[in-house]
Formats: C-alpha cells, structure tokens, sequence
C-alpha cells in the first residue's frame, strides 16, 4: 500500500504502521461526519422560529444509548488490539540481530558497531538484517526519529532504551532529533544508509578496527582494575561475572533483577543501589571517571561473557 503524503515506507514495519494510522484517520472522519452533519441538519431544521413538535417518542431511549456506546466501545478495542499487536511486535527484536549503540548529545549522534566502527550522525545497515539500537544521552532529553523507518524513541540521560527495524529498500534516509533539546536543536541530525548487504559488508570491512566493541570493553576492563577484583581475587570478595548476563541476580532486600545493560551500567556509576546476595558494598562508584561510550564498551565485553560457565569463586 503505497500513500502519496505519508513518507517512504523502509522498513518491515511500516506499512503495518501506515494501515493503522489510516485505519484511524478513517475512523475519526467516519465519527467526525456521524456528529458533525446531523448537528448541521439540525441547526437548520431547528432554528429560532421554527414550529417544534412537542411528541414523545416512539421508541425507548435507552436502547439507542446502549447501541450509541457499545459501537463506539467495540471500535474502540479493535483499535487497541491493532495497535497493541504491532507494538508488542516493534518492541521485541528477534533472537539474531546486528547491534549498534547509539550516544546522544547536544548536537550529535554518536554511533559505535558491535564489530567497533564508529559514527556520528550516519548509521550504515543492511537490508534484511534486523538491526537493533541501544540507546542513551549524555546530556538531555533527545528523541531519535526516523520517519521511513516509522521509528521514534526518546534518549534519556542515564537510562538504556532500545528499538529495532529490519530496513528494506536501499538509499538514505533522514535522522531528526524529534524533541527539542536546546539552542541548536534543528542542526541535531543525520542520515540512516541503507545498503544492499555486500556492500554492507564491504562498508563494515574497510573500516573496521583492530579491535570489536567487546574486545576494547575487555582492555578497559583491565585499564580501570575491574579485573583486579571480579578475576581471581583472593582479596576482595566480589562476583564473577561470566555467565551473568542476561540472567537473574538476587539482590539483598529479597528482590530479583536481571542482568541486562541497565544493571550493569548501574552497578558500575551507583554500585550501592543494588547489591547481589552474599556480596559487601566494597564497590567505588566509576561516575564520573568513565564516559558514555565506554560504559557500553565494556557492557560490551561483560555481554560476551554471557554464554560462558563461571568458574570456582575463590573466597
């Protein structure tokens, strides 16, 4: 379905989108016209002046209520099974992804590949591959927008959010920063470059560095003393961290969290905010001492350690 005033449509999802957003267009006018035009007839019909007749109805009154809100009710929630299945779908990416990681900040995009190309204000995909962004702001609100994608998520300082989208029309696309975050806002933008997935491929080896996104993590790792502490200490008392991602911690208090990015990026800038079980708060806070994207270089490299079996703790 091809809608000459809706923008190109890039991606899986946004023909799902534009039929919605059609869908409610037609039922707003449907309802527009059903209100509007009999208050219309009825100005006319029952202008000053005019002779009224005084006769009841023939009819009870409360059925055309239940009808007028039981229509309008059942419209209603087919919408929202509508709209609730293509958010279900939009917010959960598939088991195989490419990842990027994604850094706002007053005025720039600031793009890191897992494989450890970088960008800023360009993004370089493959069609048919589903990409998946994690994203944060190093300073304000920012919201990254791509209308052919039919993509729109806020950036939020200290917080991890992610959305995907399977691009599936080469060319370049327009990147906004859709809320407005200073001065200089309008010039906060950039381009999404969707490539057939060779030239994909050629794109990403020619620039490529040494090391990938885990691998720096890993040198990090060891340039800020973590693995003094969570690699065979006999010192300090502190969790081994392979095979942690992406699995359950308890914590102390009784709670149970999940070891995603935002745990890790927690532990490491507030470590007293949630303490696993059997563990002290020995832990320095790094705020302040790492940067954006080295916070995810090195979620990065503890990701990595996800599949992998912890050893013996040495206590």
């Amino acid at each position: 379905m091809k809608l000459p005033f809706f923008p190109i449509a890039a991606s899986h999802m946004a023909e799902r989108v534009d039929r919605l957003y059609l869908g409610l267009l037609l039922i707003s006018a449907f309802f527009l016209a059903l209100i509007f035009l009999p208050m219309l007839y009825f100005l006319f019909k029952y202008r000053r002046g005019k002779m009224l007749s005084h006769r009841k109805l023939k009819f009870a009154t409360w059925k055309l209520e239940v009808i007028w809100t039981l229509i309008p009710l059942f419209m209603l929630l087919c919408l929202f099974g509508w709209a609730a299945t293509i958010y279900y779908d939009e917010e959960r990416p598939p088991a195989r992804t490419l990842e990027a990681f994604v850094v706002a900040k007053q005025w720039m995009w600031k793009i890191q590949h897992a494989e450890g190309n970088r960008e800023i204000n360009e993004l370089h995909v493959p069609t048919g591959q589903a990409v998946k962004l994690t994203m944060t702001s190093e300073d304000v609100i920012h919201s990254f927008y791509i209308p052919a994608m039919r993509l729109k998520q806020d950036v939020v300082p200290g917080r991890y959010v992610t959305e995907w989208f399977e691009p599936t029309r080469p060319g370049t696309y327009h990147l906004f920063c859709a809320e407005f975050c200073g001065a200089d806002h309008s010039l906060m933008g950039g381009n999404i470059v969707v490539m057939k997935p060779a030239d994909y491929q050629a794109w990403l080896n020619a620039g490529r560095p040494v090391d990938n996104l885990a691998a720096t993590g890993e040198h990090l790792f060891r340039e800020f003393g973590c693995s003094g502490c969570h690699q065979n200490s006999t010192v300090v008392h502190a969790p081994r961290l392979e095979g942690v991602f992406g699995k359950p911690v308890p914590l102390q208090g009784g709670a149970i969290t999940t070891a995603d990015e935002q745990y890790i990026r927690d532990s490491i800038l507030l470590p007293a905010s949630q303490i696993a079980v059997g563990y002290s708060n020995v832990m320095p806070s790094y705020t302040g001492r790492v940067s954006e994207e080295q916070l995810i270089q090195l979620i990065a490299y503890i990701k990595s350690l996800g599949n992998q079996t912890p050893p013996e703790e040495t206590k």
